[in-house]
């Protein structure tokens, strides 16, 4: 199946399936959390046609967990575990200790470092591969900043070329 195919099944998931999906994925990370003897505190909401599940609290023990890579195996294991559960693809996403807010502050950083390099003369810039989620929320940043992004290469070498508007 596409990534597009997938997000299109994705996209017509009800409020209730996303909330389900939630409790399924913070039950998982709940077992997790307590095979690793980590605490934690889990919240999940539903926005945006996805589940979001937070997970704060734990101190320095759970802030191991919060490294951008760690989160995105976190996040896949966890998508495979509640679609074996629902039988539907998952677009669930897995924040721990705010990493993912972290993460979109850095995207942003990088997103105005490539739009200065276009006004100093660049054509183009572009940016290093990242997930499909990172490649939405630069997307959005870039056309905010009144310039154009597209998606270009395929699978984990996939990323974000910026060019002016």
């Amino acid at each position: 199946m596409s990534e597009d195919q997938l997000n299109e099944s994705a996209e017509s998931a009800t409020t209730a399936d996303l909330e389900t999906e939630g409790d399924l994925a913070a039950d998982y990370i709940e077992g997790l959390l307590d095979l690793a003897d980590l605490d934690g505190d889990l919240d999940m909401s539903v926005a945006s046609g996805r589940a979001y599940l937070s997970v704060t609290g734990g101190g320095e023990d759970l802030d191991r967990l919060a490294m951008p890579e760690t989160v995105q195996a976190l996040q896949d294991l966890t998508r495979i575990a509640v679609q074996n559960q629902t039988g539907r693809f998952s677009r669930l996403i897995l924040d721990i200790g705010g990493s993912r807010d972290a993460r979109a502050i850095e995207l942003r950083g990088l997103v105005d470092a490539a739009i200065a390099q276009i006004a100093a003369g660049r054509a183009e810039v572009e940016l290093e591969p990242m997930s499909s989620y990172e490649r939405k929320l630069v997307h959005d940043i870039v056309a905010e900043l009144d310039h154009h992004s597209e998606s270009r290469g395929e699978g984990r070498d996939r990323r974000l070329v910026v060019t002016s508007a």
